[in-house]
């Protein structure tokens, strides 16, 4: 238990606090023993309520718990999101599934181009990775998502414009996460896909 973090450590220390302890069977003296108890490696320790068919955080009590489960929350406590952005002209013609890989194509690129981010790293962090958000928006065709990705780049929004290759077709555009503050305003003109 010494190499985990010291915030998982405080997060485990009270998720084991909320079960009562059962005597150690031997009368000699021993630690105290918890019984059915089952902690997966992979979920965040606190004591966050956990919805068993979304996995999407809860509220909480714990004060260590809101301050790491706070669902992807920038600094200011403005959410963190990111924006995928799909040709309309592409959903029509091509197989859905194809047109969503694109879209999973161009999220995950601009992810791990920007894994060191700060923002990136918060969104993906244990805490957050089962409460993202992403905004799932639609242009007309390749036009429209060009001057998009100009003036993403002209506002110093960091973005990955999907090209397609061997065909060499930009697909489709993600930026990399932000505070919805600071980049919703470059969307406000672009319908939801649906």
């Amino acid at each position: 238990m010494a190499a985990l973090p010291s915030l998982c450590l405080r997060g485990f220390t009270t998720f084991l606090r909320s079960f009562r302890p059962s005597p150690s069977p031997s009368p000699s003296p021993s630690p105290t023993t918890f019984t059915n108890i089952r902690v997966h490696p992979s979920l965040p320790l606190s004591t966050t309520t956990r919805n068993p068919f979304t996995l999407m955080s809860l509220a909480s009590s714990d004060p260590v718990a809101a301050k790491t489960d706070t669902p992807t929350a920038g600094s200011n406590g403005d959410v963190l999101v990111q924006y995928v952005v799909l040709r309309r002209d592409l959903i029509d013609t091509w197989p859905l599934g194809s047109v969503v890989t694109q879209g999973c194509h161009a999220s995950v690129s601009a992810i791990w181009s920007h894994k060191d981010d700060p923002h990136t790293l918060q969104y993906c962090s244990p805490q957050n990775i089962d409460s993202m958000h992403k905004v799932t928006l639609e242009v007309k065709g390749e036009t429209q998502i060009l001057n998009l990705a100009e003036k993403l780049s002209a506002g110093g929004i960091d973005h990955k414009l999907w090209i397609e290759q061997p065909e060499n077709i930009p697909t489709c555009l993600a930026t990399k996460p932000y505070p919805k503050s600071v980049v919703s305003s470059f969307f406000k003109k672009l319908k939801l896909c649906k």
